[in-house]
């Protein structure tokens, strides 16, 4: 039997957004998304353990934002705002934060608009990365998003599904321009450098879903950073990123797995 879904939603076929649900534990997700999720798993084993570190670096990145004094963020490719997520560790840090989701899943975004429909500081949209200036521009981000002050702009897990020829470092240059001297970026993307092998059968996975998953490497996830001035410890795999308290050890010498950083607009 095929799930339902909301209309207009074709459950056949993987979504990239629901299979990161299903990776988290989640239950926002389909029988085709949870059967391509578990093989990406069956090729790289420590995603479900990724994924967790990957909300986990959002906690601490949003934390240190915010007592920086950020109390406006723009999280694309945002998925369930749920458990732990910006506007609640930033409202532990300061209650008068302001957060817009943005996500271009039909369902992540009816369920977003559910769960956050009594907060008038906190709004979802949908939107598309590989059209920044809509996002931008779309009025319930203005209403909420003063782009004149510094603004925490998010993008997590989301880069690696962006291909080259859509421009990614013309679209972060799009939102670089668009944020006030003081504002913050966060990023976190998968390299390849430590697990070359298997990056052909996770894009052969990806290839069937919504969006394909692109491969890059260390040296060109960095050069997302230009314009930008990394935070110590600069660039590094999630757990090394500041870590709440003890030492992370499952990424140590392996090399670039999954990297992350904060960067200051200078």
């Amino acid at each position: 039997m095929v799930e339902q879904g909301p209309p207009g939603v074709n459950t056949r076929i993987p979504n990239v957004a629901r299979m990161y649900d299903y990776y988290l534990g989640g239950k926002d997700n389909f029988a085709a998304d949870r059967e391509a999720a578990e093989k990406v798993l069956a090729l790289v084993p420590e995603i479900r353990f990724s994924t967790r570190e990957n909300r986990a670096f959002l906690g601490r990145a949003v934390r240190f934002m915010a007592d920086a004094g950020i109390h406006q963020f723009l999280d694309i490719g945002a998925g369930l705002p749920t458990l732990q997520n910006v506007h609640q560790v930033a409202r532990a840090a300061t209650s008068d934060s302001k957060v817009v989701y943005v996500d271009n899943d039909p369902v992540v975004g009816v369920h977003g608009r559910a769960i956050l429909a009594r907060d008038e500081n906190v709004s979802m949209i949908e939107g598309d990365l590989r059209r920044p200036r809509e996002i931008l521009d779309n009025p319930k981000v203005r209403e909420l998003i003063d782009f004149d002050r510094p603004v925490g702009i998010m993008l997590l897990a989301i880069l690696h599904f962006i291909a080259d020829e859509d421009d990614p470092a013309g679209i972060i240059a799009t939102l670089r321009e668009a944020m006030a001297p003081g504002s913050y970026l966060v990023l976190s993307h998968v390299a390849i450098d430590a697990r070359p092998a298997a990056a052909p059968g996770v894009r052969q996975v990806y290839s069937k879903a919504s969006t394909p998953f692109i491969t890059r490497t260390e040296a060109e996830i960095a050069r997302f950073f230009e314009g930008f001035e990394l935070e110590p410890p600069g660039m590094v795999n999630l757990p090394e990123w500041r870590p709440d308290g003890g030492h992370p050890v499952l990424y140590r010498g392996i090399g670039a797995y999954f990297l992350c950083g904060v960067a200051r607009r200078i």
